[in-house]
């Protein structure tokens, strides 16, 4: 797995548990501060995910749309990221 396919997993990865731990946040306590915090963080992991993608040399064309899905982009990445490293 080359450089860029390392990344786009390792943003993925990261930007499926920021976006699972805001979920879990507003279905149980919905603290404000938490909300405060994890909310920035996963816009800005949200578009290093899209804006990685984009710009990356060598992506399928499924993986640059994927990249840029709301809500999904961490698991449709790290799907098309791994198909990938498969084929190349």
């Amino acid at each position: 797995m080359n450089g860029l396919l390392r990344t786009l997993a390792a943003l993925s990865a990261l930007e499926l548990v920021s976006v699972l731990a805001l979920l879990a946040n507003l279905v149980t306590v919905h603290d404000d501060t938490v909300s405060s915090v994890l909310g920035p963080t996963h816009g800005a992991l949200y578009l290093a995910v899209a804006v990685t993608a984009l710009l990356g040399r060598g992506l399928t064309a499924r993986t640059r749309i994927g990249a840029v899905v709301p809500l999904l982009s961490g698991p449709l990445t790290v799907v098309n990221v791994r198909r990938e490293a498969r084929a190349a």
